[in-house]
């Protein structure tokens, strides 16, 4: 059985092989991404049973992505393919001098039909983790439902309840978001917000207010990820800034934060002390932005755990 549960959209990608407008792009390579399913496979590389619950079309594409996690190690048994609705598709554009461009074709998709009665409560036990994202809450009101009892069903197997803001624009507004993402929060125990996420949720981006107002909800760890300058973790004892880890080959931000999810919670998984989950979490988000892919590059357990080694960077306030 998985340590760590997780549910939400997956969609087969398109690269453009060239950087520019997608108007002007003469092919595409083909991938699969998906938030949770990124944190699903980056959790089983990092030596760690996952499961992964969603909807996916009974199609080509939705074929694909089951088989490609299969082989990633993550246990796709509760997943559903549906004859009426179809895999989402997704497509990117590359610029050398501006953030990279998502392009979504998600609308009425496989996925976003998912609904409470497709979770197994039985799967859960022995689980020791459930994460989930605001992704899929954007998606629809039954996949806001679908979340909230796979929160209840995690509370009643004393199941930590992680939860990514992970707000997409692109598929709903600011105030929206912010009420929805509110509601879903009574019950999470590790929230992994930006700090431009936070500022949606609060309308601060001060560091100190942010952290109150999270503890205050009665969520326990907080990993709050501050862009350039690294990200801060704490808990109701402490505080500990962590400075990014450095790489020199920025290719593409997307799927950083799914492999910061990750890091730090196998680092949960391991008891790792909280300034060790935020060096994993750390690590492996920088580790993302060196390609275009969500996961490929990401490093195994012996890897991460030899840069771990290199890192003495720690800075305590």
């Amino acid at each position: 059985m998985p340590e760590l549960i997780t549910l939400g959209e997956s969609m087969v990608l398109f690269n453009p092989y060239e950087i520019g407008r997608l108007r002007y792009a003469s092919g595409f390579v083909k991938k699969f991404v998906g938030a949770e399913s990124n944190v699903a496979i980056s959790v089983a590389r990092l030596g760690h049973k996952s499961g992964w619950i969603s909807r996916l079309g009974k199609d080509e594409f939705g074929k694909y992505i089951q088989m490609e996690l299969v082989a990633e190690g993550v246990d796709v048994s509760q997943v559903e393919l549906d004859e009426k609705r179809a895999t989402g598709i997704m497509f990117k554009e590359f610029s050398s001098s501006r953030e990279t461009k998502v392009f979504y074709y998600r609308l009425n998709s496989a996925a976003s039909a998912m609904v409470p009665e497709m979770l197994n409560k039985e799967y859960f036990k022995g689980a020791k983790i459930l994460h989930l994202t605001g992704i899929t809450a954007a998606l629809s009101e039954n996949c806001r439902a679908t979340m909230r009892k796979a929160i209840e069903i995690a509370k009643n197997n004393n199941i930590l309840v992680s939860f990514d803001t992970n707000i997409r624009l692109k598929l709903w507004d600011k105030k929206t978001a912010a009420n929805e993402i509110i509601k879903l929060l009574d019950g999470v125990d590790i929230i992994l917000p930006g700090i431009d996420e936070a500022e949606i949720l609060f309308g601060t981006t001060n560091t100190e207010k942010i952290i109150d107002k999270f503890l205050s909800m009665g969520i326990k760890i907080v990993a709050l990820k501050i862009g350039k300058k690294g990200a801060i973790v704490a808990d109701a004892n402490e505080r500990v800034y962590l400075p990014p880890h450095d790489v020199t080959n920025i290719v593409d931000r997307v799927g950083a934060g799914d492999a910061f999810a990750a890091g730090f919670l196998t680092g949960i998984l391991e008891n790792q002390s909280l300034t060790n989950c935020g060096k994993r979490a750390n690590i492996m988000g920088a580790m993302a932005t060196t390609s275009t892919d969500d996961y490929q590059s990401l490093p195994n357990k012996e890897e991460l755990n030899a840069i771990l080694t290199q890192e003495n960077n720690t800075i305590y306030r």
